[in-house]
């Protein structure tokens, strides 16, 4: 089984979309095996998108998951991050394919309603961030 991490971000869940992503996520076959709802400080932030420092989105970036609450999950699954990457859908909206969750719930290309990991690396990586050992599910 594979894991990812997936976040819902501030636009959702101001939004009150957190019931019906959840539902999308699990839908699909994936469980949850950690799960927390914090708020990021600008500097947390930056930790955790350190990888984007000095591209032209970075302070954007900083200044939107830093603005209200994001709900952050660990999910499994056979698969896991490439179902999750096409369940979540492009980037942009407007590119994403019908009944993908980012058609569905963003805005647009920056407030676009959720993340998750784009790699075994980075989904390691970002669950470590975010989640202790102890705190997932085995």
């Amino acid at each position: 089984m594979g894991k990812s991490l997936f976040i819902i971000k501030p636009d959702a869940v101001s939004k009150s979309l957190i019931g019906p992503i959840i539902s999308a996520i699990e839908s699909a076959g994936f469980r949850i095996v950690a799960m927390k709802m914090p708020k990021l400080s600008r500097e947390e932030a930056g930790k955790f998108y350190a990888v984007h420092r000095g591209k032209h989105f970075y302070n954007g970036l900083l200044d939107f998951i830093s603005s209200g609450r994001i709900v952050v999950a660990v999910l499994e699954r056979e698969n896991c991050i490439k179902g999750l990457r096409k369940l979540v859908g492009a980037t942009d909206p407007a590119n994403a394919a019908e009944g993908t969750i980012r058609r569905v719930f963003a805005e647009d290309g920056r407030r676009n309603a959720v993340h998750a990991s784009d790699s075994r690396e980075n989904a390691l990586k970002e669950i470590a961030f975010f989640f202790s050992q102890m705190e997932i599910l085995e």
